[in-house]
């Protein structure tokens, strides 16, 4: 417990997957030329892992194509001094079997940019790390 009343717990996987699964937004970390660079992107979860659509040609998809990136969704109650956080890492694949893309168009998630964004990008966490802040009263 810190000095002023709040406690930090940490999550278990599934309460992180169940957080995960909450929002809609979250924010990838990858690298691009080199430097750190983080997009916020809309997802989904299929089986505990983390699916992004994209555009195939797209800056994101190139950068991650094969990759370890790192992922973070969160949820924050500034009103009440609280909130989670959950952060994910593991490596990143294209999603090229036509069933599998077929079975993920079926699983609602759609891209909030405008424009074709028929590519998928499967992020299978390998660490999975979770933590809940809340106000002690």
């Amino acid at each position: 417990m810190y000095s002023d009343g709040s406690a930090l717990k940490q999550l278990t996987r599934d309460e992180c997957l169940r957080l995960m699964a909450s929002v809609p937004v979250g924010r990838i970390i990858y690298t691009r030329q080199a430097l750190p660079a983080v997009e916020l992107v809309n997802f989904a979860l299929d089986d505990g892992d983390i699916i992004i659509r994209t555009d195939y040609s797209g800056k994101l998809s190139a950068a991650t194509r094969g990759a370890v990136v790192a992922f973070e969704a969160d949820s924050v109650d500034p009103g009440h001094h609280g909130g989670w956080s959950v952060t994910a890492i593991g490596q990143s694949q294209e999603v090229t079997d036509p069933d599998e893309i077929d079975r993920l168009e079926q699983i609602g998630l759609s891209s909030w940019v405008p424009g074709g964004r028929e590519h998928f990008i499967r992020i299978s966490p390998g660490i999975l790390n979770g933590r809940r802040l809340s106000a002690q009263r």
